[in-house]
């Protein structure tokens, strides 16, 4: 509603000359000059695209404004996103130099008065009408079309019956008299006043929603955390609000602005080289583990691992001066009551066996995507380095994991069809906020990589449990192959990567 507030305050005072590009364009075209339609501009910066350099380049606009305050008038500047940052208001300020200029800065925010309230009704209603006429003025056009064909078509069938009987020698009936036609209905009804109204809900409005944004969305994201509001120190020799309190106004913005940041993904945000060498170790030692999995399960390999891990202890025990290790028995763990948070190494129970030697692919893929949420809540909050915006909204998960580790996320991949229900899966480590819908981390910064894998082995077990007990919905359904749906090729970090249906035992 700024440029509405903008155009009722030029009504009030004609005096006023508006220096905008919006303005420009407007002189531009009621000139003359033709400008093609584009999307993705704004009110505040719409395209100049004229297709003549000076236009394009912004020269003209530059050139205004340097004239501007040799001219001496009353003069507006509605510049959206300038006006809400401190570096540029002052940049603007320095151009109307004193004592020709009082500048003036006038805040519009938060609870439009009735006036501006009853003019933005009245556009809407003006609106209507002008689209209801529009509507109106093409039917009665399709309808005299018609009206028009089907007259020709009458006039064509009554000379071919005429050829025809001249053909066959009838007498030519007497020219009757013709009658005047009749006013179609539809001329009648093109005179009758289109009659619109506004709805309930268009009554409600506040400030109506324009065909053109005021400020893009892409703009608003890199900007919005630097708003701010004018103050005297900056130059102004006053600063009023049209709408409400300087502190009430005050309160809003800081308000705005916290709540923007917990919708608002950043999108320059810059990935710091803390992740990179987390995310680097996490694949190393993501690959180690796979080996070992994969050396346990086949026999032969597995002969030389405990042979290997025999020879281990009795070099340790060279080392120490001790006598060798006797050759040791099999020992027998009981994995189901085995407690996995108690356990000191991961590679080896006591008996050489590992602790994630059951994995299934789905239990790989659960544990991969355990510590990439970790790392990159984590890492966000590192990065964007923002006291105030610590955690960013689940909605954005998909940009920042693909920002982060450049492939997609997609729930879909998974089994399921919203992301709350992997979230259950892995709440032990990240969270969805009921209050705000952020993604917060359950795990410090530090935690050890082994950690995750006892996470992972821990509701593994409980997974199977379920299944045991004919728990249908502890089975887990991911996709064989992520390639569908615009998923990137899959490689060994990928949590998808030879993930298949199975209850993970």
């Amino acid at each position: 509603g700024y440029f509405d507030w903008v155009d009722a305050f030029i009504e009030k005072n004609p005096d006023y000359v508006e220096l905008s590009d919006r303005k420009i364009i407007e002189w531009a075209v009621k000139s003359g000059m033709w400008k093609p339609k584009a999307a993705g501009h704004s009110n505040d910066k719409p395209d100049m695209k004229f297709g003549i350099p000076a236009m394009d380049d912004l020269s003209v606009s530059r050139l205004l404004k340097h004239i501007a305050p040799v001219t001496k008038r009353n003069f507006i500047v509605p510049e959206l996103k300038a006006n809400l940052s401190d570096s540029e208001r002052k940049k603007a300020l320095l151009r109307f130099a004193p004592p020709e200029f009082k500048k003036v800065a006038c805040v519009v925010m938060g609870e439009p008065t009735a006036e501006y309230k009853a003019r933005v009704h009245e556009v809407i209603l003006s609106e209507k009408k002008r689209k209801a006429e529009g509507e109106k003025k093409k039917k009665g056009a399709e309808e005299e079309r018609k009206r028009l064909i089907e007259a020709k078509q009458k006039k064509s069938e009554e000379a071919r019956k005429a050829n025809k009987r001249k053909r066959d020698g009838e007498a030519e009936e007497e020219a009757k008299e013709e009658e005047p036609e009749e006013k179609p209905a539809e001329e009648a009804k093109a005179d009758e006043e289109v009659v619109v109204q506004l709805t309930e809900e268009e009554k409600a409005l506040k400030c109506r929603k324009t065909p053109v944004p005021d400020i893009t969305e892409t703009i608003l994201a890199k900007s919005y955390a630097n708003f701010s509001l004018p103050t005297v120190a900056e130059g102004f020799d006053a600063v009023t609000f049209a709408w409400q309190s300087e502190a009430e106004c005050a309160t809003l913005m800081k308000d705005w602005i916290f709540a923007k940041k917990l919708t608002q993904r950043v999108e320059d945000l810059k990935i710091g080289d803390s992740f990179k060498e987390a995310w680097s170790t996490w694949q190393k030692q993501l690959a180690e583990w796979r080996k070992l999995a994969s050396e346990w399960k086949d026999p032969n390999k597995r002969k030389a691992l405990l042979a290997k891990r025999v020879e281990a202890k009795k070099k340790v025990a060279e080392e120490k001066g001790d006598e060798p290790p006797k050759e040791e028995k099999e020992i027998e763990i009981d994995l189901e009551e085995l407690d996995v948070f108690a356990v000191e190494d991961i590679n080896d129970l006591g008996n050489g066996e590992p602790l994630f030697a059951n994995f299934a692919p789905e239990d790989w893929a659960l544990l991969t995507l355990r510590f990439e949420l970790h790392l990159l809540v984590h890492s966000f909050r590192h990065d964007l380095a923002d006291p105030s915006r610590t955690a960013f909204h689940e909605s954005h998960l998909t940009y920042y994991y693909n920002k982060y580790y450049k492939r997609a996320f997609n729930v879909k991949y998974f089994g399921v069809s919203k992301l709350q229900d992997i979230i259950d899966w892995i709440q032990d480590t990240v969270e969805i906020v009921p209050k705000n819908g952020t993604m917060e981390w359950q795990l410090s910064e530090d935690t050890p990589l082994h950690n995750f894998v006892k996470l992972t082995e821990d509701h593994r077990r409980d997974r199977q449990r379920r299944m045991d007990m004919g728990d249908e919905t502890a089975e887990l359904k991911f996709q064989r192959s992520a390639q569908s749906a615009g998923a990137p090729r899959q490689t060994p970090s990928n949590p998808l990567a030879n993930a298949v249906k199975g209850g993970g035992r």
